[in-house]
C-alpha cells in the first residue's frame, strides 16, 4: 500500500518537480571500471609541548598504520592534550578540537604506551599528530609489513602484498616450500613491551638441503631480545623445497600489560544529592564491552560513570564522571 500510494503522489507532480521529488540515481560506473585503490594511513606525532615548553619522550609510539579509502575525509592534523603523571605516564587524555578522529581509533592508545623520564609531574600537555597518506605502490614497506601483522581495517590489498614480495624471489615459486622443522623462540623469555605488539621479519634464503643460511632481520620494531630470539629459531628451522632466495617470515610477540591507572575515589566524584546505595545490586548487570583498540594494546583502563535509577529499575542519565588514561576507554 506504501508503495501504491507514493506512486499516485508522484504522477501528480509536472517532470521538474517530479525530479526534485525523486532521490538521485546512483552514479553510473565505466564498463570493467577498476574499484577505488586504498591508501596506506599514518599518524605522525609532532612534538610534545607542557606549559609551553617542548618536552622530550623516553618512548614515543606511533599509531598503527591502516587503510583508508580515496573518498574517506580525515583531517590534515589531530590534536590531544593530557597530562603526565610523576612516573611518566600520559593520562587524561583526550581529543583538543574534535569528538572524532575517522581511521585514528589507535592514536590515543598509542599515546597512552608512551613515555617521559620520571620526575616531577607535568600538565596542560599537548601534541599534533599529522596525517600521512601514501599509496600501496609508495608506501614505507616496514609498514606494510606492519600492517600484514596489525590488520585493523581489512586484508592488505594485493598491491601491498606484491611490495612486500622481495624482487626476484625464488620462495614463493611453485611448488612452496613446506616447513618440515618449524622452530619458535621461547617467548615466555623475550621480555615484552607494555602497551606494544613487537615483531621481526627475518629474512633468509635456504639451501639444497632446506637449511636457512643468511638469517637477518628485514624490517621489525627492534626488540633486540626478539630480533636474536627469531634468528636463533629460524637457523634451526628446515623447509622443503630445495635452494630458494628472497624469503621472509615473521616472529611476533604480544604487547605487555599496561596496568590501569589508580582508581579515584568514587566518593569524591559523588554527585550531590545522591540517594543511591554504594554497592547496588544489579537485576541485571551491565554488559560490559571493551575498547579494541585497547584490547589489542593490552592496556587497562578505568571509568567512573554516574546515572540514575527510575522507580520500577530503568537506568538512564549515563555521564562520565572520570577516564583514565583516555577519555575513551569509556566507548567501546
Amino acid at each position: 500500500m506504501k508503495t501504491i500510494f507514493w506512486l499516485i503522489i508522484a504522477a501528480g507532480l509536472d517532470s521538474a518537480a517530479l525530479a526534485q521529488a525523486l532521490p538521485p540515481p546512483p552514479p553510473v560506473l565505466a564498463p570493467h571500471a577498476a574499484p577505488p585503490e586504498r591508501a596506506m594511513l599514518a599518524w605522525i606525532p609532532g612534538e610534545v609541548r607542557c606549559d609551553g615548553e617542548v618536552v622530550s619522550a623516553a618512548m614515543m609510539r606511533r599509531p598503527l598504520v591502516t587503510l583508508a579509502w580515496p573518498y574517506q575525509n580525515q583531517p590534515t592534523s589531530v590534536g590531544y592534550r593530557f597530562r603526565i603523571d610523576e612516573t611518566g605516564r600520559p593520562l587524561s587524555i583526550k581529543l583538543r578540537d574534535s569528538a572524532h578522529v575517522p581511521q585514528g581509533d589507535d592514536i590515543a592508545p598509542s599515546l597512552a604506551a608512551a613515555r617521559f623520564d620520571p620526575g616531577a609531574a607535568r600538565a596542560d600537555c599537548e601534541i599534533t599528530y599529522a596525517q600521512r597518506r601514501t599509496s600501496l605502490e609508495t608506501a614505507p614497506l616496514e609498514d606494510l609489513m606492519s600492517y600484514s601483522l596489525n590488520r585493523i581495517a581489512g586484508d592488505l590489498p594485493k598491491a601491498g602484498w606484491d611490495r612486500i614480495k622481495p624482487v626476484g624471489t625464488t620462495c614463493l615459486d611453485a611448488p612452496r616450500p613446506q616447513p618440515l622443522t618449524q622452530v619458535f623462540p621461547d617467548f615466555n623469555k623475550v621480555a615484552s613491551t607494555p602497551g606494544v605488539k613487537d615483531w621481526s621479519m627475518v629474512a633468509y634464503n635456504q639451501d639444497a638441503d632446506g637449511s636457512p643460511t643468511n638469517v637477518r632481520i628485514d624490517h621489525g620494531t627492534r626488540n633486540a631480545a626478539l630480533d636474536a630470539a627469531a634468528i636463533k629459531a629460524m637457523k634451526a628451522s628446515r623447509y622443503s623445497g630445495g635452494a630458494r632466495t628472497g624469503c621472509r617470515y615473521p616472529y611476533w610477540r604480544a604487547p605487555g600489560r599496561m596496568a590501569a591507572p589508580p582508581t579515584p575515589n568514587p566518593e569524591t566524584l559523588r554527585p550531590a544529592g545522591s540517594t543511591c546505595p554504594i554497592n547496588g545490586d544489579w537485576a541485571t548487570p551491565p554488559a560490559l564491552v571493551y575498547p579494541d583498540a585497547y584490547r589489542r594494546r593490552s592496556i587497562e583502563g578505568v571509568a567512573i560513570v554516574a546515572f540514575d535509577v527510575a522507580s520500577w529499575g530503568e537506568a538512564g542519565n549515563f555521564r562520565v564522571l572520570a577516564s583514565e588514561p583516555t577519555e575513551a576507554v569509556n566507548k567501546p
